[in-house]
Order: C-alpha cells, then structure tokens, then sequence
C-alpha cells in the first residue's frame, strides 16, 4: 500500500505509512462549513463500509514498526485502523488505511480515489454504535512531499482520515509514487 512517512524521516522505501504529527486546533465545523455531532466517546472501530465503492471491511488494527511508520494491513482485503490514534467518532483525526492493490491484486481500497465529495463512510465500532461521516475532499500527494500536519493534525471535532496509494507504481521500487487521502468529517451516529 505504502503511505508517505513522517519528515524529517528518510524517504520511504518500500510500501509504509506516515506516522501523525500535531498542529493547532481547528474550528468545530467541516471543511464544508457544516456544525459537527458531539464527538462519540472512545470505542475502538471494527468495521469500514464504504457504499459508494461497494466497500464493507473488518478492521485489522495498526501500530508502528520499526522504522516508526504506520504499519500496512496484513490481510489485502481488510482496511486497518492506525490504533495510537483517535477512534472513528472520537475528536480527532482517525485514520484508516487499506491496500490500493497487493501483488498486482486489487486491495481494499482500489477505487477509493473514485469518491466524491458528499459520499458517506460508516465505522461500526466496539460499543455498536455507528459514526457516520460524509467525504469532504479527496487530494493526492507525492510521498515525497505528503503534508503531515494537514492530514494527522489535531481537530476539535470528530474527523476521519482514509489513505491509500496512487499515482504511478514503479515495479522496481515496489511502491507508487502518491497517497490518496479521504477527508471526511462526522456527520452523524446511531
């Protein structure tokens, strides 16, 4: 899948992903200027559905490894949730991160760069309750210059972070040249 790292970190080699940083908080309403639902309390998420892309995934859970980047999902078909990090509903940025493909396969999240702003994204999680989200924006980032304070940093709302990769995939590096990022805020619970 692969996912830009943190900088001041070497470029990464191979397919991981970036680690979070913090910024200042922003406003409590989405980049669409809509009022936020009050956050959910911390519940850990076990499932993904993605209607538009016909998506529905367990949840592996992700830490760090070695190299102190996000660990990928091992099975290619599950998404993973990065587990430092806010859960889906809590205030902050939680991040799901899924293969774009793996071994030449489709991954989880191959179309996920064909979402749309308005489109929804539900996390079902430990407590049973849901967290509804609604997609923002989508952007495309070189990893050699992913914005790791846009995307991890610190919210005052409850916001959601899909990544995945994109762009040209070079086979001799074993990696593609981008991350795709979902932006998406909570928009409601049940």
């Amino acid at each position: 899948m692969g996912i830009a790292r943190q900088h001041p970190a070497p470029p990464v080699v191979g397919d991981k992903p970036n680690t979070p940083v913090t910024a200042p908080p922003s406003a409590n309403t989405s980049d669409l200027g809509k009022t936020q639902p009050p956050a959910l309390p911390t519940s850990e998420p076990v499932k993904v559905s993605i209607p538009a892309i016909k998506v529905s995934s367990a949840l592996e859970s992700l830490g760090l490894d070695e190299h102190q980047a996000m660990e990928t999902p091992k099975d290619p078909a599950k998404a993973g949730w990065y587990q430092p990090g806010p859960t889906p509903g809590a205030e902050g940025p939680a991040v799901i991160a899924g293969h774009v493909t793996y071994n030449g396969i489709p991954g989880v999240f191959f179309k996920l760069a064909e979402l749309n702003p308005g489109n929804r994204i539900e996390v079902t999680r430990e407590d049973r309750r849901v967290a509804v989200f609604t997609v923002e924006r989508i952007a495309t980032y070189a990893k050699d210059h992913f914005p790791t304070v846009e995307v991890y940093r610190n919210l005052d709302h409850a916001g959601l972070r899909l990544i995945t990769c994109g762009g040209t995939y070079s086979k001799a590096e074993h990696r593609y040249a981008d991350n795709v990022v979902v932006y998406a805020s909570l928009t409601s619970t049940r």
